[in-house]
């Protein structure tokens, strides 16, 4: 007779308020996803969309199909990830190819700035949920993270994707057919990212404080200004603040939350796909304000990047490149494909030499294939 499987007491994950701090707020769109079911609201979302992305780069994402129960039962197994997974199986489970988005991210492991690291902790999860185990405190709950990864990318990623398409005049299926949910390979563009920033300033409670001086040596900086790698990123609105966006006017302004909403984002496969149309939005990760400092943040991300074997060339076929022009980014011989390109990224995020650039202040450098990465601090 088999042993009876004992299911793990899933917590009830309490989220914090909002802050009430006076902060300068990015001015976002909100993009209706119902809107969708007909042509003429449609229509309205390309024109609304393609002036969100060029003017600010992020948008709010609304009746996206989840419901705050829902959503906060993920956010209840997000927690479960990181406070009932012990140190030592987090290890056990760590990621063992860093260019492979699988298994724990541990902390200590980039440099934010003046040697001091990072106290970041990540689980991630492939599109096929049951090709690695999970920890032992997770696996009652592998299935409805598979329905959550289905859901993400059919009733959200793939509306948006049909939007991108119609901004640049394409077959509005052109970028569906870049991201096969079932596509071999280990693009993480099925992947969604449990993400757990477990860090406050000293004295305050939390799993790791961060001590003062570091604050100080990294100017409250937790992430370094990035772009993310992929296609489009998916957020799931959480209330602790820290998220900035590098607007148009040079001005880093925070991002605020709105309850049970989403926001997304441009990384760099789009920005080299689109000839430079789109581009990849530069944000960062600040401590919170001083309200809400203390209070660990848990967040819940789906990362999608195109197919491993798409190269990032731009789609000369788009009516809208052909009048707007296209960027190449890359040498005829060094267009590198969506595995390679990433692979470099990941390898190389929070742990290459960066140069200080001589053209921009607050900027560093590095050449991947040929093309500059920037990082802004």
């Amino acid at each position: 007779m088999l042993p009876t499987q004992i299911q793990p007491t899933l917590k009830t994950y309490i989220p914090p308020l909002p802050t009430t701090e006076d902060l300068d707020f990015a001015d976002l769109a909100v993009i209706d996803l119902s809107k969708t079911s007909t042509s003429e609201g449609q229509s309205e979302l390309v024109r609304q969309l393609r002036k969100a992305l060029s003017e600010v780069g992020f948008f709010y994402v609304i009746n996206h199909g989840y419901t705050p129960s829902q959503t906060a039962r993920i956010f209840d197994i997000a927690s479960l990830t990181f406070d009932q997974v012990s140190d030592e199986e987090k290890r056990e489970y760590a990621q063992k190819d860093e260019a492979v988005y699988q298994g724990y991210k541990l902390r200590n492991e980039w440099i934010i700035d003046s040697g001091v690291h990072d106290e970041v902790e990540q689980y991630a999860v492939h599109h096929n949920s049951t090709a690695r185990e999970h920890p032992t405190a997770l696996r009652h709950f592998i299935p409805e993270l598979a329905a959550f990864a289905r859901q993400n990318h059919y009733q959200i990623l793939r509306p948006i994707l049909r939007l991108l398409s119609k901004s640049l005049e394409l077959p509005e299926d052109t970028f569906i057919k870049m991201h096969d949910f079932n596509a071999d390979g280990s693009s993480p563009s099925k992947t969604f990212l449990l993400i757990y920033y477990a860090i406050c300033p000293e004295g305050e409670t939390a799993s790791y404080p961060r001590p003062e001086a570091h604050e100080i040596l990294t100017k409250n900086v937790w992430l370094k200004g990035h772009t993310d790698f992929g296609n489009v990123t998916i957020l799931y609105s959480q209330p602790i603040g820290g998220l900035q966006i590098l607007s148009s006017d040079n001005k880093w302004r925070w991002l605020k939350h709105i309850d049970n909403a989403l926001v997304v984002n441009l990384g760099d496969s789009m920005e080299f796909l689109s000839g430079g149309y789109y581009r990849a939005t530069r944000h960062r990760v600040v401590q919170p304000p001083a309200d809400q400092q203390g209070i660990p943040r848990l967040g819940v991300f789906y990362f999608c990047t195109p197919n491993d074997d798409i190269k990032l060339s731009p789609l000369l076929e788009s009516p809208v490149l052909q009048r707007e022009g296209a960027k190449k980014y890359f040498g005829d011989d060094m267009v590198p494909t969506v595995a390679e390109w990433r692979k470099q990224r990941t390898a190389r995020y929070g742990k290459s030499q960066l140069k200080v650039s001589t053209e921009e202040e607050g900027v560093e450098e590095e050449i991947i294939h040929g093309t500059v990465v920037k990082h802004y601090n």
